[in-house]
């Protein structure tokens, strides 16, 4: 069955209904609103100039960094902190009141539906989903899936949003997205428009990359973060043992960084990583190979799928890492028509 569509005049993809946009502002304390608690307006666009559009955003950072932004006097960011405490409740709340809260979750499906099974519904917002594998695995495969199946109506286990889409490896490819959307039965066209995309070629350039996308989320209906990979320049950047305790600072900054985008604009957060060999891991392991990364982006993703290649076009994916879902394994196939599930 076609999802149905509505346009408006320049025939752009209408994607949210009256009620999910007020469902939307709920999810957020906008940056504005302390002018109402008496901050000044200049002060305000310091802040967003400095990349903080929300006051959940403003509420992840700490004082010293934002005393760091010019203009800010430690007296005057006390102030600011104090006036977006009255705005937002964050203390404890019971564990009744997060599982309402666990509800506005939205899980958007990977095009397969054994690989969604195993997933326990699709891939989340409010967290970071890991998906690493060699080459040819199917990572970029279901980044190309997602950013379609993102834009379905919630009904149809889409997320009624737009993308954003970080590359680092010069894999995306527009014209792939085509044949995807023809099969969900959207118009291709109005697809490719609610996607937005960048090419990052440094570790620095990526960062700042995230930091203009809180202006952008602040503003439109986003659902999903695409970034394709996450290690690739980081890999590049620094080199050898003398520079792997700041790369991987760097890294942690960088995932604190997805995790709060995640939290704040209730995104799901996609991200691909790479494998290495680990020559030293003994005889009798039957797959030396393991995530790069190491324990710094273990411990972000709070999903982690690890993806291999089976025979033909089909592909597997195994749970590795996740806080509520059981270990398993799903089969999935590539098709030009985007990750679907695997015929016998």
């Amino acid at each position: 069955m076609a999802p149905s569509k509505q346009y408006d005049e320049g025939g752009q993809l209408q994607l949210m209904d009256a009620d999910r946009i007020e469902e939307e502002e709920e999810c957020f304390e906008s940056i504005d609103k302390l002018i109402s608690q008496g901050i000044n307006s200049g002060d305000v666009k310091k802040l967003q100039d400095a990349g903080i559009y929300t006051c959940n955003g403003l509420m992840m950072h700490t004082k010293k960094s934002l005393t760091g932004i010019k203009g800010l006097s430690e007296a005057k960011v006390d102030k600011i902190c104090e006036a977006a405490e009255k705005l937002l409740s964050q203390g404890f709340m019971t564990g009744s009141d997060l599982l309402i809260k666990r509800k506005s979750v939205v899980r958007i499906t990977t095009g397969s539906q054994a690989l969604d099974e195993l997933l326990g519904g699709g891939i989340e917002t409010l967290c970071i989903t890991e998906a690493f594998g060699e080459f040819r695995s199917g990572k970029t495969q279901l980044a190309h899936t997602l950013c379609v199946s993102t834009q379905l109506p919630i009904h149809m286990h889409g997320g009624n949003g737009k993308v954003a889409y970080i590359d680092t490896e010069g894999t995306f490819r527009p014209e792939r997205i085509v044949p995807i959307a023809e099969r969900f039965g959207m118009d291709a066209n109005a697809v490719l428009d609610n996607i937005i995309y960048a090419r990052a070629y440094t570790y620095e350039h990526q960062y700042n990359l995230l930091l203009g996308l809180a202006a952008k989320m602040a503003e439109e209906p986003f659902r999903l973060l695409i970034v394709d990979s996450v290690i690739a320049l980081f890999r590049v950047d620094f080199s050898g043992r003398g520079e792997l305790a700041e790369r991987q600072q760097k890294l942690a900054q960088m995932l604190s960084r997805l995790t709060k985008i995640a939290e704040e604009f209730n995104v799901a957060v996609y991200i691909t990583n790479q494998v290495i060999a680990d020559p030293g891991g003994g005889m009798f392991i039957t797959d030396p190979k393991k995530p790069a990364g190491g324990h710094v982006l273990a411990h972000a993703a709070t999903i982690r799928l690890m993806l291999r290649k089976g025979k033909g076009e089909q592909r597997v994916c195994k749970i590795f890492d996740a806080p509520n879902l059981p270990e398993g394994e799903a089969v999935f196939q590539v098709t030009s028509g985007g990750i679907m599930d695997a015929k016998d």
